[in-house]
């Protein structure tokens, strides 16, 4: 089973669109799935978009009442995840944004390598496109440096990402060793996916990483990015004791 987990927030004019395509890029796939998208206190209608594909697709609806932010997003929909699979050594969950910039394509991609015996494969977009922001390009280039040793330590080129595909019985062993009612992770934006890597990397017996594209030009909505908080939340991730695993990083 393939659980996709698509963290949203006041998206109802994206997500109806986004979960078409997800049907349609996975019917073709031929695999299992199972769309859980949590709706993180929304105040443009995005549960009642969703409510009317819950017929339509695998759908399961998670409410936050009040707004968790990406980090408290993504850490409630893999704990559900977790909770959920049936099979853990052979379900994985995706982490997919709702805006149109990882295309559900992606998903294949990611999964086909996990059922190859990876346990996380990342996705390592490219970072020349021209409809790539500035600021977007600024911040990823000054991310290694935020990072200091942590960003060269990673077991992937580009830590900050968050599109990856993470196996469930990685999920289950991690939140297993939290302690209770604790989440995978409390840092912020993109220093939340890398928080996130080095919480579940200990757990992953192989990881890897294959290229995707980030489509800025398809964006559907404002970009919510600030660069310079966005490096405040990488600095702070800095002093923190990150626990990578052993060895060379992913090819």
């Amino acid at each position: 089973m393939i659980y996709i987990c698509i963290p949203a927030h006041d998206e109802a004019a994206t997500v109806g669109v986004l979960l078409w395509k997800i049907r349609k890029v996975l019917g073709d796939f031929g695999r299992e799935y199972r769309v859980v998208v949590l709706d993180d206190a929304s105040s443009d209608g995005t549960r009642d978009v969703l409510e009317r594909y819950a017929s339509a697709l695998p759908l399961t609806i998670l409410q936050a009442d009040e707004p968790l932010g990406y980090a408290g997003a993504v850490s409630r929909l893999l704990a559900h995840v977790a909770s959920a699979a049936p099979y853990p050594k052979r379900d994985c969950a995706v982490v997919l944004q709702a805006d149109f910039t990882e295309h559900p394509e992606s998903i294949v991609e990611l999964v086909k390598v996990l059922e190859g015996g990876a346990d996380i494969v990342s996705g390592s977009p490219e970072r020349d496109g021209p409809a790539c922001p500035r600021r977007v390009r600024f911040v990823r280039w000054a991310a290694p440096r935020a990072l200091g040793p942590a960003y060269r330590r990673a077991p992937v080129a580009d830590p900050v990402t968050g599109l990856r595909a993470y196996r469930v019985i990685v999920l289950k062993k991690a939140l297993r060793d939290l302690p209770d009612g604790a989440p995978l992770v409390r840092s912020n934006g993109w220093a939340a996916n890398v928080e996130l890597l080095a919480v579940l990397s200990p757990y992953a017996r192989r990881i890897t990483e294959v290229s995707t594209r980030i489509r800025y030009d398809l964006r559907a909505r404002p970009s919510r990015f600030r660069p310079l908080r966005a490096l405040m939340d990488l600095m702070r991730l800095r002093g923190r004791a990150l626990r990578w695993p052993a060895g060379e990083r992913a090819a």
